[in-house]
């Protein structure tokens, strides 16, 4: 009996089923952004053209909605990493994922509020994004420096904190379209000149 159990539970989820999901994380995280923790869960599931027992069924609570729509965009950027790096040069693969992290760092601030109500706070979601950030742009740089593209003299997270930085400044559209702006003053600034 046991046994059936771990098999029931390890099963993949059927199509829909994860459809139905990602359809979930994708309204919640627009709907959290826009109206903060109070955004209604039953407009959320209606939004997503699914009932509110499916989205129960994926997230019980709405700390549970907040965190997988957070880890969903961590998990998204992170394979980005994996992608671009098998599907450009190097240096592009770089300065694409910067580009990525901008608009993840936009919906982080978005979802601010909505991150901020969840019951036992944040540290620990922040901490296990944090540390899967470090490896994807250590995967990407270390590519980049390997094909003698950029040379790197400081620690990798210096470029996310710089985005960070330049993205927290001023809120909105301009904050991102100047972090964008910095993706490639950054990336300039780290290639190697021949």
């Amino acid at each position: 009996m046991v046994d059936e159990r771990k098999a029931a539970t390890a099963r993949k989820p059927r199509a829909d089923a994860q459809r139905n999901r990602i359809r979930l994380l994708e309204t919640a995280k627009a709907a959290f952004a826009e109206k903060g923790p109070g955004a209604s869960l039953d407009e959320i599931a209606r939004t997503a053209g699914v009932g509110a027992g499916t989205l129960y069924r994926h997230f019980p609570t709405r700390d549970a909605l907040i965190e997988a729509v957070y880890c969903n965009e961590t998990e998204q950027l992170v394979a980005a990493a994996t992608r671009l790096a098998e599907t450009h040069s190097p240096t592009s693969a770089l300065r694409e994922w910067l580009l990525l992290f901008v608009d993840y760092m936009a919906t982080k601030h978005g979802m601010y509020e909505a991150l901020n109500s969840i019951v036992g706070g944040t540290s620990e979601l922040y901490s296990a994004s944090t540390e899967q950030m470090k490896r994807a742009i250590a995967k990407l740089i270390d590519h980049a420096v390997a094909s003698g593209d950029i040379r790197l003299d400081l620690d990798p997270l210096d470029l996310l904190r710089a985005l960070a930085g330049v993205a927290n400044m001023s809120a909105g559209p301009d904050g991102k379209q100047a972090a964008k702006r910095m993706v490639d003053i950054l990336i300039a600034g780290v290639r190697i000149q021949t």
